[in-house]
């Protein structure tokens, strides 16, 4: 099972991401909206994610996420696979040194493999649109979204997600 480091984002561009989840669903294609709302689930960007944390990293994350307050650009599409036939459609987070030495420190500190997704460059920042879209569908999808400006936002909160136990907590304290 998956355990995560989560940025969540501030209210507006949590809104925006929302709203695009919304228009796919509206168009009857893949989105990440749910058809319950579910509290947890929510636009975030993953600093690091593994079957397990080091042992040490919920105790220490706190300290090194305390006055979290990274601005964060958001801009195109970004396109993950094609696996099996269908891919994942993302807004990419545009990299800053803030944002990149965050998410090395987290990654470290979590003990996230070096030749892994969130090793040292090999992490791609983003806010996910929609899931197992199939590659016939990619370009609906795409039309659907329309003109996609970027956006401007800040995340000031971060969090912990454990999908074993279906639950997330606050490492900010925000």
């Amino acid at each position: 099972m998956t355990q995560s480091v989560e940025l969540t984002l501030d209210d507006g561009t949590d809104r925006a991401v929302r709203a695009l989840w919304a228009q796919l669903a509206e168009a009857g294609l893949p989105t990440e909206q749910r058809p319950t709302p579910i509290p947890s689930h929510r636009p975030h960007v993953t600093l690091v994610a593994a079957h397990h944390l080091d042992p040490g990293a919920d105790a220490a994350l706190p300290g090194l996420l305390a006055g979290l307050d990274l601005s964060l650009r958001v801009g195109g599409l970004l396109v993950f696979g094609p696996r099996r036939g269908s891919v994942v459609l993302a807004r990419q987070v545009v990299v800053d040194r803030a944002l990149l030495d965050l998410q090395g420190a987290v990654a470290t500190l979590c003990g996230a493999d070096p030749a892994g997704h969130f090793g040292p460059g090999r992490w791609t920042p983003h806010l996910t649109l929609a899931r197992r879209v199939p590659v016939a569908q990619l370009s609906a999808v795409v039309q659907a979204l329309g003109d996609l400006p970027e956006l401007a936002g800040a995340s000031r909160r971060c969090r912990r997600w454990d999908s074993e136990q279906r639950t997330t907590w606050e490492l900010t304290g925000r």
